[in-house]
C-alpha cells in the first residue's frame, strides 16, 4: 500500500511554475529520499503534500485519503520538520514541547524523555531564544515525532548539526522506520540519503526526472562501478596494461591506489593484466556507484523518463 500518492501535481506562483506535473508514490513503511538542487521544487512539493499551499492542479492522497478533502484527519498522523524550524523564543524548550503535545493530543510525559534522548534534558528549562542552531534542530525533531505519527516528513533534518547530532538523527530515523513509520526525507547530504533510504526521487526545475532505488537508477544511466586497487608500487607499464583491457573506461591514480572504471565482469581481466605487468596487489575493493554520481548525472544532463 502507498502512504503518499502524488498525481500530476502542478503549482504556479504567478507566471512561475514551481512544480510541473509531478507524480510519484511513497510506499508504506519505507524511507523515501527526495532530492534536487536549490530551487528545484522540493519544499513546494512538501508544502503541497501537507496542504500548506493550494496547488494549481493535481491530486494528493495520504493513506488513501485526499489531503484537501480530509485535511484534519490526514494531519493527525503526520509529523513534520520544516527546513527552517521556529519556536517561541520566550518559552523554554519544555514549554514549547508541551504546546505541541497539547495540539497533537500527545502525552506531555513524552516531552522530557525525548529531551533526554536528544541530549537536551539539561536545557529543558532554558528559553529557546538562547539555543544554538543545532539545539533548535534537535528540538524540531522532537516536536515532529511527538505523538508517534505514522508518517514523518523531514525537510533537511540534519541542517546545522555537528557530526554527533547527524548520527543521532540518522539512528532515530532508522529506529522509527523499524517500528513501521513511513519517512519522507528531503536532504542535501547525499551520502546520508544513500545510507538510509529505500528509494529516491530526483526533482529538477520543477520536474520529477527519476524515481527508483539508487542501484536501479545507476543501471539505467549505465554508471559503472569503480574497482579500487592498492598496489605495492605503480609503474607506467602497469597503467598501460590496465588501459589496454577491453571494457576499461577510465582510471584515476592517487599515490599507490588505482581506481578503475569498468563493469564488474572486467575486474578479473584487470587483475590479470596488473599481475602480468609485474604489479603486486595489496588490496582490492569494488565501489558501487554513489547517489552523488546518479544525482549529478540526472541534474546536469537533464535525463528524463526513469
Amino acid at each position: 500500500m502507498d502512504m503518499i500518492e502524488v498525481y500530476d501535481l502542478t503549482k504556479h506562483y504567478g507566471g512561475f511554475k514551481a512544480v510541473d506535473n509531478v507524480s510519484f508514490n511513497v510506499k508504506e513503511g519505507e524511507i523515501f529520499g527526495f532530492l534536487g538542487p536549490n530551487g528545484a521544487g522540493k519544499t513546494t512539493t512538501i508544502k503541497a503534500i501537507l496542504h500548506l499551499v493550494n496547488i494549481s492542479s493535481g491530486e494528493i492522497k495520504i493513506n488513501g485519503l485526499d489531503v484537501k478533502k480530509n485535511e484534519k484527519e490526514v494531519k493527525r498522523n503526520i509529523g513534520y520538520l520544516p527546513e527552517n524550524v521556529a519556536f517561541y523564543d520566550n518559552l523554554t524548550a519544555l514549554q514549547n514541547l508541551y504546546f505541541y503535545a497539547d495540539i497533537k493530543n500527545a502525552s506531555r510525559a513524552e516531552c522530557m524523555s525525548l529531551l533526554e534522548e536528544f541530549r537536551l534534558k539539561d536545557s529543558a528549562y532554558r528559553r529557546v531564544g538562547k539555543f544554538s542552531k543545532g539545539m533548535i534542530q534537535r528540538l524540531g525533531m522532537i516536536q515532529a515525532i511527538l505523538g508517534e505519527p505514522r508518517l514523518l516528513i523531514l525537510d533537511e533534518p540534519t541542517a546545522g548539526l555537528d557530526p554527533r547530532g547527524v548520527v543521532l538523527i540518522r539512528k532515530k530515523i532508522q529506529e522509527l522506520n523499524r517500528r513501521g513509520v513511513t519517512i519522507f526525507l528531503s536532504s542535501h547530504i547525499l551520502s546520508e540519503v544513500q545510507e538510509i533510504c529505500d528509494r529516491v526521487g530526483i526533482i529538477n526545475r520543477g520536474v520529477l526526472i527519476a524515481q527508483d532505488t539508487v542501484q536501479n537508477l545507476s543501471k539505467k544511466l549505465d554508471i559503472k562501478p569503480k574497482i579500487s586497487i592498492e598496489l605495492e608500487k605503480i609503474s607506467d607499464q602497469i597503467l598501460d596494461a590496465i588501459k589496454k583491457v577491453e571494457g576499461v573506461e577510465g582510471i584515476d591514480v592517487l599515490e599507490n591506489t588505482v581506481d578503475v572504471i569498468c563493469s564488474s565482469g572486467v575486474k578479473a581481466k584487470v587483475v590479470v593484466a596488473i599481475e602480468n605487468a609485474g604489479g603486486k596487489i595489496i588490496n582490492l575493493r569494488t565501489r558501487e556507484p554513489s547517489l552523488e554520481e546518479v544525482f549529478m548525472k540526472y541534474t546536469e544532463e537533464g535525463v528524463e523518463g526513469a
